[in-house]
Order: C-alpha cells, then sequence, then structure tokens
C-alpha cells in the first residue's frame, strides 16, 4: 500500500515538472516575440541633408557634408534614417526643401551652406520641435536650447596654411587665388592665403580673381578653368580656389599647364583623376564631415546643444592634406608647416578674417 502512495506520489511530481517545463518553454518564444516586437516599434531618428549650389558630386564642400551622412548611417544604421536633397538651379528652393523635411517629420535636418541661413531661421521657427543644423552661417542670438545649432569653421587658419606652402614651393614669386562667390565667407580664405604667403615670403605677389557674385559661382567650372589659365598666364605657378564644383576646371588648368593647384574643403588628391594628382599639391581641408557626423552622434545620445559650434586648427577643424598622392611633392616644407601651425594655435600668429585685418597684418609683421 504505502509501495503504491510512492509510486502515486512520483507520478504526479514527474507530471507536474513536466508541466512546469513545457509552460517555461512556451513562455521563452512569447517574451522573445513581444520583445521583438518592442524592438520594431522603436522609431529611428530621422536626419535630412540639403545640399547647396553644386550638390553632390562636387568633389568638395557638398561631398564632404554628404561623406559625414554616410559615416553616420553607417555606424548608426540601427538607429537612424537618413535622406538627402538636391536644390533646383540657383537653389531657389532651399526653404521649400528644407519646410518639406520637417513636414515628413524629420528630427534633425541640416542646410549645407550659408546660403541657408535665413531660410533655416524661418524654418526653424515654424517647426519648434525640430532640430536644425546650420553649416558655415550664423544666426543671431541662439543659445544650447535653441533648435539651430550653427556649425562654424576658422577658413582663415588653413588657409594660412596653405599659403605659406604655395609662397615656399612657388618658383615665380607669383601665386593665385580664384574664388567662386564674392562674399566675406569666401574673404576669409582669401584673407588667410594671402596672409601665409606674405608670412614666409614677404615679396610674393598675389593674383586674385572670384567666378562671380551670385550662388551659380560655385557650379561653373569653365569660368574656374578660364581665370586658372589666365592666372598661370600672367606668372602664376600654384593657384588656391574656394569655388566649390568650379574648382574642377582650376585644378584641369593646371593639369594642362604642368603647375600647381591647391584643394578645398575636402582632399582633392583623393577624388581627382589620376592625371591631376601630380599637380595638386595639398588641399585646405575642411572637416564638414566630422561636424555633420558628431551633430547626428550628439542627437542620438541626447547631447544635442543649440548655440554655435567653432572648429579651428586647435580643434582639427582645419588642415592641410597630406597623402600618398602628395607626400613627396610637400615633404620639404612640412616642417615649416607645422611650425606655422603651432604657432597659430599658440596665438603667436594671428591669422586675419577679411581686407582690413589683412592690411593690419601687413603693417605688424612687415614694418
Amino acid at each position: 500500500m504505502k509501495v503504491r502512495k510512492i509510486l502515486a506520489l512520483g507520478l504526479i511530481f514527474m507530471l507536474v515538472a513536466a508541466l512546469l517545463v513545457g509552460c517555461s518553454k512556451q513562455e521563452q518564444p512569447a517574451q522573445q516575440q513581444q520583445q521583438g516586437q518592442q524592438e520594431q516599434g522603436k522609431e529611428k531618428i530621422k536626419v535630412g541633408l540639403v545640399f547647396d549650389v553644386g550638390g553632390r558630386g562636387d568633389l568638395s564642400f557638398n561631398d564632404s557634408a554628404y561623406a559625414g551622412l554616410e559615416k553616420a548611417k553607417k555606424d548608426f544604421g540601427d538607429k537612424i534614417e537618413v535622406e538627402y536633397r538636391e536644390p533646383s538651379g540657383g537653389g531657389q528652393d532651399r526653404e521649400q526643401l528644407l519646410r518639406l523635411l520637417a513636414e515628413n517629420g524629420f528630427d534633425l535636418i541640416f542646410g549645407v551652406g550659408f546660403l541657408f541661413t535665413d531660410h533655416i531661421q524661418k524654418v526653424a521657427q515654424e517647426f519648434p520641435d525640430v532640430k536644425f543644423a546650420l553649416i558655415d552661417g550664423a544666426i543671431d542670438g541662439l543659445d544650447e536650447n535653441s533648435n539651430v545649432t550653427c556649425l562654424l569653421f576658422k577658413e582663415h587658419e588653413g588657409s594660412f596654411l596653405v599659403g605659406a606652402a604655395a609662397a615656399m614651393k612657388s618658383k615665380t614669386g607669383k601665386i593665385g587665388f580664384v574664388g567662386g562667390m564674392k562674399t566675406p565667407l569666401i574673404e576669409r580664405f582669401e584673407a588667410g592665403y594671402m596672409a601665409g604667403a606674405k608670412y614666409v615670403n614677404p615679396n610674393i605677389e598675389i593674383l586674385s580673381d572670384y567666378i562671380g557674385t551670385t550662388s551659380e559661382a560655385f557650379k561653373d567650372p569653365v569660368r574656374g578653368k578660364e581665370l586658372a589659365l589666365k592666372q598661370f598666364k600672367d606668372g602664376a605657378d600654384v593657384i588656391y580656389h574656394a569655388s566649390g564644383a568650379s574648382g574642377i576646371g582650376v585644378i584641369e588648368a593646371a593639369t594642362a599647364e604642368k603647375k600647381f593647384a591647391i584643394g578645398v574643403d575636402s582632399d582633392q588628391s583623393l577624388t581627382a583623376k589620376e592625371d591631376q594628382r601630380p599637380y595638386i599639391l595639398t588641399s585646405m581641408v575642411k572637416s564638414v564631415d566630422v561636424a555633420v557626423y558628431e551633430t547626428i552622434k550628439a542627437l542620438i545620445e541626447g547631447n544635442f546643444k543649440g548655440g554655435y559650434s567653432i572648429f579651428g586648427l586647435a580643434e582639427n577643424g582645419v588642415s592641410y592634406a597630406v597623402n600618398d598622392y602628395n607626400k613627396e611633392l610637400i615633404s620639404d616644407i612640412q616642417p615649416k608647416l607645422d611650425e606655422i601651425k603651432d604657432k597659430i594655435i599658440k596665438g603667436e600668429i594671428k591669422v586675419p578674417v577679411d581686407k582690413k585685418e589683412y592690411n593690419e597684418y601687413l603693417k605688424s609683421y612687415f614694418k
């Protein structure tokens, strides 16, 4: 009798254990399924970018911004989705494209270039819950609680270095500058370049031309080439351009004349044609890609701040390019360039930002 009771109890325990195991097996997939549904339910952060005139493929400013967007997509693809828009014509639809992205629920929208300044200021007020990033432009009165952050660069500092490089490499004692649209921003490139050249050679002659006074000046490589050829004919043997896609023509001219060009914004040796690379002395690299990437990263991590972020030599926001294609071209002048860079960072050299400061700079350094 006792044996039967023991066997009966044993069978009961086995049945209970089997039921518990079965339930846990059923609960585990159910929990996993629920977790998967929750993960799928998480909305990705939507990041939009509107190019400026010249658009993607300018091998310069816009492409640098695109590189930052693509890197963010690669690194944070599970958290974000990205889109970009190309402006039409001369960029008259900038504001329309910004507003379209905002209306479609984008969380962060970049405007690539100072020409977006007024448009972002207006659209950001209409969409206070959307974050905006303005590259190369400044809006007064922002603070860290604003929904706009301005990404600014000390272009004049990087331009000072490539101006010094141009003067050290010139054999004719004459160098050139080709700007795109004549604006205070592009004049910063010019002032820094001229000051750097004069720093190493007070007697250097500098030729300077601008392609135009509208945004179309940033996408006119034919005119860029014409101006560069004119400067080469007039004796220049190194030309620095700050002209977006128009600079493609400057590089073509340098290749044809077997003289030197200096690229801008991106390391243009890396994107140039093979036959052009020997004639690109260096580039004034402006880390727009880094600024775009870091802004997206900050939003993802909940650290986005409005206001102003400024990138200079000290912040590695600007620099001169060194790569496998040009390292032998500039190896003899690199020690001097790095010495100058260090002096700028320490404040021993004050780089001018416009013609007025440039003239004052000349008086102070070359009395």
